[in-house]
């Protein structure tokens, strides 16, 4: 891992475009300067490189930068599941709270960068600042209400619906960051993809064939363009956010 300061102006959590995901709203500009002295550090990772490890004690918690990581847990039979991939603006590091120590293991998708948030620092800094605080409390309540959706899908959808879903989530939480929405590389294998749906590798590829067969998406190796979202979204069992009015096929 490659440490490196984040001295300079243009690297300030004041002047950063990710702001919108790890910053209060509405923060006055006395309190942003104060914001700005929390990280001191960033961290440069080649794809494949840890970030932590499970059961490392908690000293600080991540912001992604740019890249893009995954989070897994070893199994007692030493096989890893996926439990989550990680954008940039997202946290990395929350589960390590209750018990000061890291209940899973980041690893890189791909060169990634990432924000070094002390932990004890941040907690001086909350005191000082509330509603820094209750940004705080809104990004874990975030993170808990996705891992809580991610385990109803795991227990109540098919294989088809999980994978439609999860096209669709990494979809839209790429273009919340102003990257394009429906085309784009998946940066995860598909062992990955599978380990965190709970689906074999071989029900993936199969399913991902099936999806382009029936045109809702191209997909070419590990670059993937969607091409029906109507059909996605009614394939997840969800309602599309860019229309109003539901769209029902038409009977013959």
């Amino acid at each position: 891992m490659n440490y490196t300061s984040s001295d300079a102006p243009s690297s300030k959590c004041s002047v950063c475009v990710l702001g919108q995901f790890c910053l209060p709203v509405g923060i006055s500009s006395s309190d942003l300067a104060k914001i700005d002295t929390l990280v001191k550090d960033r961290v440069r990772l080649q794809k494949g490189e840890t970030l932590y490890r499970y059961g490392d004690p908690l000293n600080a918690v991540y912001s992604v930068r740019f890249g893009t990581l995954k989070t897994e847990y070893g199994l007692e039979d030493g096989r890893q599941q996926v439990i989550g991939f990680h954008l940039p603006g997202e946290i990395l590091g929350l589960d390590g709270i209750g018990n000061g120590e890291y209940q899973s293991e980041a690893i890189a998708l791909e060169e990634s960068e990432v924000c070094i948030i002390r932990y004890s620092a941040f907690e001086d800094l909350a005191r000082q600042i509330p509603v820094l605080q209750q940004q705080f409390h809104r990004i874990l309540s975030r993170e808990l209400t996705q891992d809580q959706r991610h385990l109803l899908s795991l227990g109540s959808l098919r294989a088809e619906e999980r994978l439609a879903a999860f096209l669709l989530n990494l979809s839209q939480r790429l273009a919340a960051r102003g990257y394009q929405d429906n085309e784009f590389d998946l940066r995860m294998s598909r062992v990955e993809i599978g380990s965190y749906l709970g689906i074999q590798i071989e029900t993936v590829s199969r399913m991902l064939s099936r999806f382009a067969e029936s045109g809702l998406i191209q997909i070419k190796q590990r670059h993937i363009k969607l091409i029906d979202l109507d059909g996605l979204y009614e394939l997840a069992g969800l309602p599309n956010p860019e229309r109003s009015i539901p769209i029902r096929p038409v009977a013959a």
